[in-house]
């Protein structure tokens, strides 16, 4: 009997680590700007999110306000892209909003309110996830068979850098504070198309070392996010 209760503990064991390793992480995407005055403390959310081994907090960097006087030494115009993606999909009113925090692709809030989004990372988790395999090698991902999405789906290769960057503001609404950031991303690159069946995807070189690449499969047009895998 102990010899019998021994080997289905080990089933449980093993059937709990499959299932923790198969689960797709919570990506918390941050969009800020070194020149919003409601952005300069963001970089502590995230600092406190990327703490946590069931979370991915990535921190793009908008272009759209370099108007004020300081332009942002990490924005991009395809970080502020993806965000209109989502602005459009989430029905969120106005123009540029910031800092705001778009969780997993299906949820938004304003990143001044951490209790929200607190509120919904716990939503994001309790989310049931059956997400097709993702192999990476530092050449290309090869993303399984799973269920197609309605509207398609797109792989998207992102490399951030995990050290914290501390940015020293000389212009503009920030002047004279010193902005700290986390897992800021300097690589954002479609790779193609997902249509449910298996498919193979070259990678690009990063453009920089000690880079964190990342894999991420997403309905298309800033829709919700199907699975993840870090290298």
């Amino acid at each position: 009997m102990l010899r019998a209760a021994s080997v289905a503990l080990g089933f449980c064991l093993a059937a709990f680590i499959c299932s923790a390793e198969a689960r797709t992480p919570i990506v918390v995407e941050l969009f800020t700007s070194q020149g919003c005055s409601s952005c300069a403390s963001s970089g502590d959310l995230i600092g406190d999110l990327a703490a946590r081994p069931n979370v991915l907090a990535l921190t793009f960097s908008v272009d759209y306000w370099d108007y004020l006087g300081w332009a942002d030494t990490f924005a991009k115009p395809e970080f502020a892209e993806r965000q209109r993606e989502y602005l459009k999909r989430l029905a969120v009113r106005g123009g540029g909003v910031t800092p705001q925090v778009v969780v997993d692709g299906r949820l938004q809030v304003a990143a001044v309110k951490p209790d929200q989004v607190e509120t919904l990372v716990k939503q994001a988790g309790k989310t049931p996830h059956d997400p097709p395999d993702l192999e990476l090698n530092p050449t290309r991902v090869i993303v399984g068979s799973g269920r197609p999405v309605r509207g398609g789906a797109d792989v998207w290769l992102i490399r951030y850098d995990p050290a914290t960057q501390s940015v020293p503001v000389k212009r503009g609404d920030n002047r004279g504070r010193t902005i700290v950031e986390r897992n800021v991303v300097c690589e954002l690159v479609r790779l193609g198309a997902w249509s449910g069946r298996s498919k193979a995807y070259r990678l690009p070189k990063p453009s920089a070392d000690g880079l964190v690449t990342v894999i991420i499969l997403q309905a298309s047009h800033g829709g919700r996010i199907l699975a993840v895998r870090k290298a």
